[in-house]
């Protein structure tokens, strides 16, 4: 017999699916090609010998809505963090900004005032109240139908922020609304994380990455998940096994064919066939493309352009491996999005100290650390990468885990004064293998990360990066093509792909339940739940509840 569900992929948003589906009752299987859950959002011991499990892909929580948590009944804690960011001045690193939650208005002015900055602490309360207005407005509907594009805007119900955010270029926004070309930096930042586009680009990609950074949580917080993200990760595993789904690891999904036929190859080699009445993609959409390519080269291969009876599960035989040459070819040449940063994760033996002697590390750390991110440094880094180079310096993002959350360490280790330390480098296109072997570039972009963080520190950050039990420093770099090769993300994207409005554009049909829900293929048995689906993006489980709603009031018969 069919299942009700299956679903691709076992990241968060695949196990918020499951856990939904599983609990209204439906027959809900689940193939993950790793042998673990969880996807981008893991826990994983790095370093050989260290007891430290450090959040090794995404590593904060904004847009994981609170009814998913109520409704799963999910054990998870989000720590807030007291500082929201601190930016060194590029130009003379013994001066910073350092956006305090807990400072009152004559601080916070003396705040910007040290970095001459002085106008612009007025007009940053003012454009704070408006990215809350939004975040306000607009986070509710990612767990509904999708609202129209004029419901969108009638729901901020503010003409100017709504022009300032939706219909002009964030570049030409940031512009107008600030002076200082650190405090712009600041705020352009939350349009370029994981996308590579310039700020005044018409095609208006930064502002929907802004959008997506400024609205989680209805306050456009990012939270820090105790245990790590493999924490958040675990509970959506355990709801969903707790409801009945069945999860299996160690399961690579080959094809896939519109009547819900999915071919896997099993933990013991083989391969097998499941057929749903409902399909469930938390993949990216170009792998989805390309499993269907796959699937619809096999029925080719078989002589059956209707796919395979629907039989529940049985071994394929030899002859269903052969790919014709030319549907190999096509499989390669799919479009592949681009992903644009590096990960570099650290331990230090302890926090390093700053030029800026005002300001103490746990500060600075604590929150986001901004480096070399003036927004004039942003957009040359973008004109240096375009034109194929490494930008130098790099812009960077940076964050110590354990200072909100030391449950990731050892009780020994966290007593010896060591910590995490987490790095986001900006505007590192794909596009660079290009022009560098993946070894080469991997090596370039960590002396690049480490480059950038000497520069504002008081003493060499290698000197503090703490040995394995190999003798080997502890830091870990990810290229876009060590995300590809390790969690299926298209040319290391991020996002799985160009993010959309989180609405309906004007004439957009909607006449099915997966179109409400932003989840629908050209194909009605498949689905997206992942963060290819509208509303997808970010640790958030919205792409899988969404996935979720559609098939409860569907029908797939």
């Amino acid at each position: 017999m069919p299942h009700d569900v299956v679903i691709l992929g076992g990241g968060h948003n695949g196990l918020t699916a499951a856990a939904y589906l599983a609990r209204a009752g439906l027959d809900v299987l689940l193939l993950e090609r790793d042998e673990h859950l969880g996807g981008a959002a893991v826990s994983a011991q790095a370093f050989e010998g260290v007891d430290a499990r450090l959040s090794r892909y995404s590593y904060l929580v904004s847009l994981l809505p609170r009814r998913i948590i109520d409704d799963l009944g999910l054990d998870v804690q989000l720590v807030r963090r007291r500082f929201s960011s601190y930016t060194p001045d590029p130009a003379d690193p013994e001066r910073g900004l350092l956006i305090d939650r807990e400072a009152d208005a004559a601080a916070s002015a003396a705040a910007f005032e040290r970095v001459d900055a002085a106008d612009d602490a007025d007009a940053w309360n003012a454009f704070s109240a408006d990215t809350a207005r939004v975040a306000d407005r607009l986070f509710p509907t990612l767990t509904e139908p999708l609202p129209t594009r004029a419901e969108a805007r009638a729901l901020i119900g503010d003409d100017r922020v709504w022009a300032d955010f939706v219909e002009q270029p964030l570049g030409t926004t940031i512009a107008a609304r600030f002076a200082n070309d650190l405090v712009r930096g600041v705020v352009a930042t939350d349009g370029l994380i994981g996308t590579f586009t310039d700020l005044d680009d018409p095609t208006l990609e930064a502002n929907r990455c802004f959008l997506y950074h400024v609205i989680g949580g209805g306050t456009g917080d990012w939270d820090v998940p105790v245990g790590g993200m493999g924490s958040v990760t675990g509970e959506l595993a355990h709801a969903a096994r707790e409801a009945g789904a069945r999860l299996m690891t160690g399961t690579e999904v080959l094809a896939v064919d519109p009547d819900g036929h999915v071919r896997y190859r099993a933990h013991d080699g083989a391969e097998r066939e499941v057929h749903a009445h409902v399909v469930l993609a938390n993949v990216a959409p170009v792998v989805l493309d390309r499993l269907l390519a796959a699937g619809a080269a096999h029925a080719a291969v078989r002589g059956d352009a209707a796919g395979v009876a629907p039989r529940g599960e049985r071994p394929f035989s030899d002859d269903a491996l052969d790919v014709p040459p030319v549907v190999r070819e096509r499989l390669r040449h799919l479009a592949t999005p681009e992903g644009a940063q590096v990960k570099v994760n650290l331990l230090l033996t302890r926090l390093p100290r700053l030029r800026d002697t005002q300001v103490a590390p746990e500060a600075a750390f604590a929150g986001t650390f901004h480096i070399n991110e003036l927004a004039s440094q942003l957009d040359a880094a973008f004109a240096a990468a375009a034109r194929g180079g490494i930008p130098s310096p790099l812009p960077c993002e940076i964050y110590c885990h354990t200072l909100s959350d030391a449950s990731i360490l050892s009780p020994e280790l966290a007593a010896s004064g060591a910590h995490t330390l987490t790095v986001f480098g900006l505007h590192v296109p794909h596009r660079l293998l290009e022009r560098h072997r993946n070894d080469e570039l991997r090596d370039a972009l960590q002396a690049a990360v480490l480059a950038s963080l000497d520069s504002v520190l008081a003493e060499p950050i290698e000197d503090l990066i703490a040995t394995d039990a190999a003798g080997r420093p502890c830091i870990e770099t990810k290229t876009t093509l060590d995300l590809e090769a390790a969690l299926a993300m298209p040319g290391g994207n991020i996002f799985h792909g160009p993010l959309s409005w989180p609405w309906a554009e004007e004439g957009a049909s909607l006449a099915t339940p997966a179109e409400r829900w932003g989840v629908a293929t050209r194909h009605p048995r498949i689905l997206l739940c992942g963060a290819g689906a509208v509303r997808g993006g970010g640790v958030s489980g919205i792409g899988g509840h969404n996935a979720a709603m559609a098939v409860l009031e569907g029908s797939f018969d």
